[in-house]
């Protein structure tokens, strides 16, 4: 038995599931129990509301005829996901996991189940039972509402499974429609070609956030987002700031070269400690000539 998600007394909120994730299954599968034809579009999405994070993405693998597939979802296309299930001609949903695997980390719970079965209860064209099974891996969040965050069901094969009453029938016509499979790799047609739509649906996202948020025009909304993108395309990186060097290149002072002033000593150490613009003056530019021998020409002259 798992124990009850009670309110707890001036808190205001459900006490934390702890490490059962697999209660969260259970929960899904309940409120799974609960459809009817009645439910429309805010059940769906309150159902996936409350089981899915609101970045939440849905992935499904498959190998069909014609090579494996890949198809994922975010979590404004989950609610239809699981409504075209039982649009196609599925009466009811659950899941059974049978030895998962639990981890934690630092903000979420992992759980990895090798031994997963998806079980749909069909009622079109005839009572069939569908049993897909796979590799179901989710993420949960580490909080008190330990929300789906990642949710990847690979499916490896599927078996239907007929009632033995109606293979008792003679029927060739019935035998001859009893030998075909009413789903592929355990999917509907009706699930099948909504994920086919979800690869233009995915990409379009970003449009139907900005129509629902400016109420543009989808011309305008398509304009804008293109318009945006060229912009991050062209605009050229950040260029990190150039630090500026913090030692100042040091004048050389030639060996053969004095100073004929008295008190040389205390005019250099005073020196230090003017200001960088005192330290450019017109005189420090020219060069020194005191105390440098200079040849005339007749000097020249005797040397030659």
């Amino acid at each position: 038995m798992y124990p009850p998600s009670y309110m707890e007394p001036g808190m205001g909120r459900p006490t934390p599931y702890g490490n059962q994730t697999d209660y969260r299954i259970y929960e899904l599968n309940k409120r799974l129990q609960n459809w009817t034809e009645d439910c429309d579009n805010l059940w769906w999405d309150a159902f996936t509301t409350e089981f899915f994070e609101d970045d939440a993405m849905l992935t499904i693998t498959f190998c069909l005829e014609d090579g494996p597939k890949r198809y994922t979802i975010g979590r404004t296309l989950i609610p239809r996901y699981f409504r075209s299930i039982f649009e196609g001609g599925a009466t009811e949903l659950f899941y059974v996991l049978k030895h998962p695997k639990e981890s934690f980390h630092s903000n979420f719970v992992s759980l990895d189940c090798d031994q997963c079965t998806m079980v749909t209860q069909n009622g079109k064209p005839m009572f069939t039972q569908v049993c897909v099974e796979g590799r179901l891996y989710l993420e949960f969040m580490f909080d008190d509402m330990m929300r789906i965050k990642t949710w990847h069901f690979s499916i490896r094969q599927h078996r239907e499974v007929l009632p033995r009453s109606i293979l008792a029938m003679h029927d060739p016509q019935m035998l001859d429609q009893l030998a075909k499979n009413i789903t592929r790799c355990g999917l509907s047609n009706s699930t099948l070609n909504y994920l086919r739509l979800c690869v233009i649906l995915e990409p379009m996202q970003e449009l139907m956030s900005r129509h629902k948020t400016y109420s543009l025009s989808p011309r305008d909304c398509l304009k804008t987002c293109l318009f945006q993108k060229w912009q991050r395309m062209v605009a050229p990186p950040a260029e990190p700031a150039r630090q500026a060097p913090n030692k100042r290149r040091k004048r050389k002072v030639s060996g053969g070269s004095t100073v004929s002033s008295g008190g040389g000593s205390n005019n250099n150490s005073s020196s230090k400690k003017k200001s960088p613009a005192n330290s450019f003056s017109l005189s420090s530019q020219v060069p020194d000539l005191v105390g440098t021998k200079t040849c005339t020409v007749p000097e020249l002259e005797d040397r030659s």
